[in-house]
Formats: C-alpha cells, structure tokens, sequence
C-alpha cells in the first residue's frame, strides 16, 4: 500500500500547537530551537503562549506551520513516504520532509516569502472568499468576465469548494455573481491579500532569487507540487513550479486525484489540524486517513 504524507497550509495554527512535541522529544526540542536561532525571534514563545491574533501575523503563521509540520515528518519513526505533497505554504514543508530542502533552508525561504507575501498585501489592498456549491467552470467563466477588475480562482480545494483572490472590488463583484449563478455561499476570507493571483507578482520575483540561490537536492520520493499536480523529482522542475506557486492556484483537487491514481491508499497529515484530512475525504472516499 502506496503512502501520501501531506502537508497544511496557512489557516491551521492554533495556540499552544507544538508544545507537546517540544516537551515530549530532545530532537524535536533542538529544531525549535535551530527556528528561533534562524528567525531572529523567539517564535516558540508565540506558538507555545501567544493569543490567536499574535498567530495570525503572516510573518508568525507561516514560519510556525512550516516549523511544527516539518518537525512531526522529522521525528515520526516509521516516515517512509512513497509521495508527499503540501497546500500552498505546506509545499515548503513537503520538500524538506522529502529531503529536497534543508531545515534551515527551509524556514529561511518561508520567513522570505511570508514577508514578501506581507509587502506584496500593502501594495494593493485585496483579498480572498470561499465558494461552496458551484461548479469549477461557472467559477472560473464569471472570474474571467470580470476584465476591469483582478479576480482569479487560487484554491481549487476539493469538489464544491473553490477559493477566489483579487482586488477587494473584484471579490466582491463576482462575489455578487457567483451567487447569482447559484453558490451556496460566497464567504469573504480575514486575509491580508489576495494570494495565489497575479496581485502577489511583486512577492514572486522577489520569492525567485531566494529560491534559485538556495541548495536544492532530489527528494527521497514524488512531490506533488500546487501548480500543476503533477508528481515531480528533479530539481530544475521543483524550483521553477515552487517560484510559480505564489501567482498560480493551489490545485489541491487534482493533486490528491492523481495521487490516488498513482496508487495511494494511505493520506497521512503532517502538521496542525485536519484541514486537509477533511479535503482528502471529499476528493477520494476511499482511502485511508491519518494524522502523525
């Protein structure tokens, strides 16, 4: 039986995530205390102690998911993936799981793009809300008419749930439209910006030096990587597709789709919460669900 090890993204911190593991194991101790040494911050104190608000700050959630995703992968005693994948910022956490990236390298990458994701936000004041009930190509034909305006799909989450991203004007108009057309719900998100669309091109290019000067090696296994959901291996390839990610969508659906196609049985989620156990149901009944 074939084994997905997935990874979440921002939206599943909550307080006190990772005290337990940092009490409970002197490996797992170290790493939190490599990420307060790379961050500059003590981010222990706000994941262990710090309000829902001090978590939500981007430049805490991101860092913080990534740090207590990784860790899990890092001292689980059997993590033997035959593939692995990650939304949006879990993507970062997948490909260190997988050996792609180092730990350091890692945060260092993620801490750089939650600050140019913070930068890319006051730009342009944008934003994101969910759709539930609606067809994929009713979302994407009325984001689309839409010219004078940017809004995008940017999660493709699972069957009748898709998220869009744009300008705070273009949300709300195809808000307005989709329900129209017959969306159980258009629900504006507490983001800070419009993420995954072309509003976050500023944090792109900035995300891509980073990238491309950091050490990158093959992964032990597959990476099913957001913006194409297709299993990659080679370095080249992960580089290119994770510098795409930020102003492409989040193809959540397709990915655990071709997963279960290339033979996973087994979704096991590393990291806080049970976000994506939650999608994987909805994309594949059928299979096994988990979390470290």
């Amino acid at each position: 039986m074939k084994t997905a090890y997935v990874f979440p993204g921002q939206g599943s911190q909550f307080k006190g995530m990772g005290l337990d593991l940092y009490q409970s194991s002197d490996s797992a101790k170290a790493l939190f205390e490599k990420a307060n040494e790379i961050l500059g911050f003590e981010i222990t104190k706000i994941m262990f102690e710090g309000t829902d608000e001090e978590l939500k700050q981007t430049n805490v959630t991101q860092p913080a998911i990534f740090i207590h995703s990784v860790i899990l992968a890092k001292i689980a005693p059997d993590f033997a993936p035959n593939m692995v994948a990650g939304h949006s910022l879990g993507e970062f956490s997948a490909l260190v799981a997988a050996g792609a990236l180092s730990f350091e390298d890692g945060l260092s990458l993620v801490a750089k793009r939650a600050a140019a994701m913070q930068k890319a936000c006051e730009i342009r004041p944008s934003t994101m809300a969910a759709i539930l009930g609606l067809a994929d190509n009713v979302i994407e034909e009325i984001c689309a008419g839409i010219t004078d305006e940017i809004v995008v799909p940017a999660n493709y989450n699972c069957p009748g749930q898709v998220v869009i991203s744009g300008t705070i004007e273009g949300v709300e108009r195809a808000n307005e439209l989709l329900k129209a057309a017959g969306a159980k719900r258009a629900l504006v998100l507490p983001v800070g910006g419009a993420f995954h669309s072309p509003l976050m091109e500023s944090a792109r290019e900035e995300l891509a030096a980073a990238i491309n000067a950091a050490q990158f090696e093959q992964p032990i296994c597959p990476v099913y990587q957001n913006v194409n959901a297709k299993p990659a291996t080679e370095v080249a390839v992960i580089k290119e597709n994770l510098i795409s990610q930020l102003t492409s969508p989040v193809r959540w659906t397709r990915s655990v789709e071709q997963m279960v196609a290339d033979g996973a049985e087994i979704f096991i989620e590393s990291g806080p919460g049970k976000v994506l156990q939650g999608l994987v149901k909805k994309i594949a009944s059928n299979v096994e669900l988990k979390s470290i």
